[in-house]
């Protein structure tokens, strides 16, 4: 593979990762806001969407900032399933 090819992989890597990563991130992030935000539902839920607008810009910008392209992967990555899984662990029903 030539240096030109790895280069547009690489940066077609970034892309995906802000597209789609970051989407991931920011859905994610809204859900555990608006979970653990102590609001009225309709509150929550709109803050958290609106903090989760923001910090998709970050993550995009992340994307591209990240010193490599599995940089940027892992991180949006490891937040996003920590985030999904203590918004999930808030979510569930006290027995």
């Amino acid at each position: 593979m030539t240096v030109s090819a790895r280069y547009r992989l690489a940066v077609l890597s970034r892309i995906v990762a802000a597209v789609l990563g970051g989407y991931v991130f920011a859905t994610s992030v809204a859900i555990l806001l608006s979970r653990a935000i102590p609001l009225p539902r309709a509150e929550s839920a709109l803050t958290g969407q609106l903090l989760g607008f923001v910090l998709y810009a970050c993550a995009v910008v992340w994307a591209f900032a990240a010193k490599r392209a599995q940089w940027a992967w892992g991180g949006l990555l490891i937040v996003s399933l920590a985030c999904g899984a203590v918004a999930w662990l808030i979510g569930m029903p006290v027995p």
